[in-house]
């Protein structure tokens, strides 16, 4: 028995869109919720949210259950940070703040097996080969292994053509908030200089084969980003629409209840 299919990865190679959201609530409910609505993938966010390794795995029995792709941002590029991971059962990887093609290739041999990479060989006793039920594991992994690194800073962005030719790079994920800050415009992404920036980014990056990631949450911004060429796109945040909702049920009833008189007060 292979390895399980990784449907994003064949879908970004064919140049689908596929819309995704970041989950950083922690909550392994919220994330059954999120695997269940139809999004392609959902985001674990290792990276700024309260994920450790048991954390993840659950969260990744969640989404399976409603056929959602799973994506793991790592909180770092690290060899033994992204072997653990793997082992969980994660099959994409978004690594972040990848500023050079030396990183990137290091980030691809760290989730293959020798003699691809450097990946160390325990997946027999991990949850990734169903405790070993997936008896080809170890020689059908690589090949359905997601590798997505993350351009944020404006050493990425002039390292950008190298980081795209790096063989084993599946899509290049643009982080505007990192990218917009060391631009010297934080919190501001609409400014003109680094709406170009990213535009122009992400056209190198489809001239150089590879998929192009970004998220957003202003759907104002979706069509420009599709008529771009992105495909790997993330559209909001759990808490950030768990957060938007409570605000307006809240901000309806009381537009509906003012005036009422209040029992007992």
């Amino acid at each position: 028995m292979p390895a399980p299919h990784n449907r994003l990865k064949t879908a970004l190679k064919s140049g689908q869109m596929q819309i995704g959201l970041w989950l950083n609530s922690g909550s392994a409910l919220v994330s059954e919720v999120a695997g269940a609505a139809g999004f392609d993938w959902c985001l674990l966010d290792a990276e700024h949210a309260p994920y450790d390794p048991a954390a993840l795995a659950d969260h990744l029995r969640a989404l399976e259950l409603g056929g959602t792709s799973a994506v793991v941002r790592v909180p770092v590029g690290e060899e033994w940070v992204i072997k653990q991971v793997l082992d969980l059962g994660a099959q994409t990887l978004l690594v972040p703040m990848v500023d050079t093609a030396a990183q990137a290739a290091e980030v691809v041999r760290a989730t293959r097996y020798a003699p691809q990479g450097r990946r160390g060989v325990g997946a027999a006793l991990a949850r990734a080969s169903g405790y070993g039920q997936v008896a080809d594991y170890i020689t059908t992994a690589n090949a359905e292994i997601g590798v997505i690194v993350q351009a944020e800073t404006r050493r990425a962005i002039a390292n950008l053509d190298e980081i795209v030719a790096v063989d084993g790079v599946d899509c290049v994920f643009i982080g505007p908030a990192d990218l917009s800050a060391d631009m010297g415009y934080p919190g501001d992404l609409g400014a003109p200089e680094v709406v170009e920036t990213i535009a122009n980014a992400v056209r190198r990056i489809r001239a150089g084969g590879k998929a192009v990631g970004i998220i957003d949450f202003d759907p104002a911004s979706f069509a420009r980003y599709a008529d771009l060429g992105v495909t790997f796109l993330g559209i909001g945040a759990d808490v950030s629409l768990l957060r938007g909702a409570f605000v307006n049920a809240l901000a309806a009833a009381r537009a509906t209840t003012t005036g009422s008189a209040s029992p007992g007060r």
